[in-house]
């Protein structure tokens, strides 16, 4: 159902809607309500996605429920000023993200709760026809509980093509993850960055984030990486990453990796301010696991009060 511009979509209470809605190229949308957009029955469908939001400005998405896409809850390609507000995605299939966020600006995601498939909150530069940066993202008081894949996951497409892509000025605050269960080794990280692509992955902030114990692996992934299943070529840098008041409470078994790629390609200046894992408050790598190679420089740990 294509959505034209300066239309308001509701969806009342008790209401099940059976299909996806679609704003393509359009602007001041408002998609609301307190029904349920339904999408369990389309298995043939594995592009279908629940919310698309391409090459379009000005769409809030508010109170609606979403159960079982063959592919993204929301997918927001290209696009400007878009607000996800009291939102809630259940998925059950391969590469079922909750949402997705590629080449766009100025997006805004408050009060959600994901229980997915694939990646809960995925960030992207350029993918398929939707090219450039990404920045201004802002995601808080919200739930989280990631299946398969990451809960929160930046950076691995990007524009390889050509200089690759910036993705920037991110901010995740007052967030619970609930669960990350991952078997593949190269998509550990409850908290992820993993730049690809050529792309640089700069200022980002995880403030207030409570992770309990989950099935699967690894509390923090932070690498430029050469992901052969995804990236042509290597991601370019990854620089000024803020944790703080990030607290874990579980095994922790599994290193946390803060890997640069080479002296060129580098992970520069990671702060973990007040990491509380098992309520012991982090000061130095090894007390926390971390495995920190010699392609990443200026990671420090404190405990705030001089910050």
């Amino acid at each position: 159902m294509r959505i034209p511009s300066g239309t308001t979509v509701y969806i009342a209470g008790g209401a099940i809607v059976v299909g996806s809605l679609v704003c393509d190229t359009v602007e001041n949308i408002v998609i609301r309500g307190r029904g349920i957009l339904y999408l369990a029955d389309f298995h043939r469908f594995s592009a279908f996605r629940g919310v698309r939001i391409i090459f379009s400005k000005n769409v809030t998405v508010e109170g609606i429920i979403l159960l079982d896409p063959p592919h993204y809850s929301i997918y927001i390609e290209r696009s400007k000023a878009v607000r996800i507000d009291n939102f809630k995605s259940f998925s059950t299939r391969g590469w079922s993200d909750g949402i997705d966020i590629m080449a766009s600006t100025q997006i805004e995601i408050n009060d959600v709760f994901l229980r997915t498939s694939d990646d809960c909150i995925a960030i992207y530069g350029t993918r398929w026809d939707y090219h450039g940066d990404t920045r201004h993202i802002r995601v808080r008081n919200s739930v989280l509980w990631a299946d398969v894949a990451h809960p929160l996951n930046i950076g691995t497409h990007g524009d390889h093509y050509r200089d690759g892509d910036v993705i920037e000025d991110i901010l995740f605050e007052n967030i619970d993850i609930l669960e990350h269960h991952e078997p593949q080794t190269n998509y550990w990280g409850a908290l992820s960055i993993n730049a690809g692509d050529k792309n640089t992955v700069r200022n980002v902030i995880y403030d207030d984030i409570r992770v309990e114990d989950f099935e699967l692996r690894q509390l923090v992934d932070i690498r430029v990486v050469w992901n052969k299943d995804y990236n042509p070529v290597p991601g370019q840098r990854i620089e000024n990453i803020t944790f703080r008041n990030i607290s874990y409470k579980g095994a922790n078994t599994n290193p946390n990796r803060i890997y640069g790629f080479d002296s060129e390609r580098l992970v520069d200046g990671i702060s973990f301010i007040n990491l509380r894992i098992n309520e012991q408050l982090i000061l130095e790598p090894s007390q926390g696991n971390f495995d920190i190679n010699g392609f990443a420089k200026r990671i420090s740990f404190s405990d705030g009060r001089n910050v």
